[in-house]
């Protein structure tokens, strides 16, 4: 049993810890985004528990602990040293204490906080001392870890991995299965009460757009109707000449500085370099052209990162399920959701189409990687790229866009020719000075780049492995005899994304 003490923080907040950590540090920690705060990397459990790859593999943000910050979204907790929120603590009824090791314990409360339950647990430097621990973590808590935080196939699945004929391993399958279930993840943290803004931060808006003018000026009316105006709005349209309707944008139509600037270049993250150059805003939200959004979405983007004293957040994204669909339709929706929608804590995904991040670190990561144009994943990049930064990206549920996805233009319309072969067939940005012939890549490249650039030999294993297994378990029976025929065209396909993420890799990031 965990024997916390009481520390009553100058907002009077309560805070529970453990251990001794610098008081006047927590005191200054309190008073921004985090729920949780230990020293864990500093102390031995940096990438503790690799088990969860078996899992996770490369869909989860935090995998893999940050190198080289002083602080970062961390789940990995000492439990011999962290402090936490009262309020916290008690919402999510403290460790469970059905593990062998309080280790374990420990990082399941971290990782439950994060991923489920909409905290946010944080690695502070310097806030506890760097006494190093060994962690040991059995296999029986590990499969305890398993049954409890997953469905059964992943814990086939590491069965499997590890070994179906090791005896431990067996006996600490069955262990588990028999005497614990699957726990209920809706225990989940409600958002602080959002502050009114604080002075007047200028914000700059970025859309860009390709073949889409009509959705555009109707996503410019929403801004227009804002109830905390943008200062700018930027419009890069790549639009071919002889599409371009050039009536259809006024910039005299709307109370804040419009610029339409006609993009030459290829691809989306090209253009949001190029608008990120002209902004001048305190802050700026990345927008796609595609979308509707609410009254007070921007002033409801910047309550929460001053609320929060955050720099970076990621909006609800909620997709239309045909393009006619209005706000009126997107209120229904969110309504449906009801208290699934209130969850904050560190985002584990990002979305160019909904998102706010402080000028100042925009600048700092010197825009968009283009070695993803023409492919898919950038966002998520970008996303990852800010946390590196060691700042917390959010989840807000308070900025919601209605996502339209019609089924024409935008910048996939270049991306589409990726399917395409032979004569057919529009040379890629990621093909570089080998065009694709007769094999064409699968997954797709630009993919195979992300997991190369921010995931270790492992986890791309992992995710290999896994690849394949889909292929051939979510098939139908009458398909597998088909699939089986065509599994060495997919082996081809797959090592050949591999191949172009690796030059990509050799190039490394670009922004033009």
């Amino acid at each position: 049993m965990l024997k916390l003490k009481e520390h009553i923080a100058p907002t009077g907040e309560i805070i529970l810890y453990i251990g001794k950590p610098n008081l006047h540090l927590l005191n200054e920690l309190v008073l921004k985004e985090g729920d949780i705060w230990h020293s864990g990397l500093e102390q031995g459990y940096k990438n503790a528990f690799p088990e969860v790859v078996y899992q996770a593999v490369a869909y989860f943000w935090y995998i893999n602990d940050f190198d080289g910050l002083d602080k970062c979204v961390s789940w990995r907790i000492n439990p011999n040293a962290f402090a936490v929120r009262k309020k916290v603590w008690d919402s999510l009824n403290g460790v469970d204490l059905d593990y062998d090791n309080i280790q374990m314990s420990a990082l399941d409360f971290g990782f439950n906080t994060l991923r489920y339950q909409g905290g946010i647990p944080l690695h502070v430097k310097g806030l506890f001392e760097p006494v190093k621990e060994k962690v040991i973590l059995s296999v029986k808590d590990i499969y305890t870890f398993y049954r409890k935080n997953f469905k059964k196939s992943h814990s086939i699945y590491m069965l499997a991995r590890q070994g179906f004929w090791k005896l431990k391993g067996i006996k600490a399958y069955r262990n588990a299965q028999r005497n614990f279930e699957f726990k209920d993840k809706k225990n989940q943290l409600k958002p602080r009460e959002l502050n009114p803004i604080q002075g007047t931060p200028k914000v700059s808006y970025i859309i860009p757009t390709m073949m889409r003018q009509e959705f555009t000026v109707n996503l410019l009316k929403d801004l227009e109707n804002q109830t905390y105006k943008p200062n700018e709005v930027i419009v890069v349209d790549a639009t071919p000449k002889e599409k371009r309707d050039v009536s259809l944008y006024n910039s005299e139509n709307y109370s804040f500085k419009v610029v339409f600037k006609w993009q030459i270049t290829k691809g989306s993250c090209r253009a949001r370099n190029e608008a990120i150059a002209l902004c001048t805003g305190d802050y700026i939200v990345f927008g796609d052209d595609d979308i509707r959004v609410q009254s007070d979405f921007i002033e409801n983007h910047i309550r929460l990162l001053q609320t929060y004293k955050a720099e970076a957040c990621n909006g609800l994204d909620i997709r239309a399920e045909h393009q006619q669909q209005d706000l009126k339709d997107l209120e229904i929706k969110l309504n449906g959701l009801r208290a699934k929608r209130w969850k904050v804590g560190a985002a584990q995904g990002f979305s160019n189409a909904n998102s706010c991040v402080s000028k100042r670190v925009v600048d700092k990561l010197i825009g968009n990687d283009i070695n993803y144009d023409g492919g898919y994943g950038e966002d998520a990049d970008f996303g990852l790229e800010i946390t590196k930064l060691g700042v917390t990206v959010l989840n807000n549920p308070f900025s919601v866009n209605l996502h339209l996805k019609p089924p024409q233009g935008g910048y996939r319309f270049w991306g589409k020719q990726s399917s395409l072969k032979g004569k057919n067939r529009k040379k890629q940005p990621w093909e570089l000075d080998t065009p694709v012939k007769w094999i064409v890549p699968k997954p797709s490249p630009t993919i195979m780049y992300l997991l190369f650039k921010h995931y270790n030999k492992r986890q791309r294993k992992e995710y290999k492995i896994k690849y394949f297994v889909f292929y051939f378990t979510k098939a139908s029976k009458i398909e597998l005899p088909l699939k089986v025929i065509k599994f060495p065209l997919k082996v081809l396909q797959f090592n050949k994304s591999v191949f172009y993420a690796k030059k990509l890799m050799k190039l490394g990031k670009r922004t033009e």
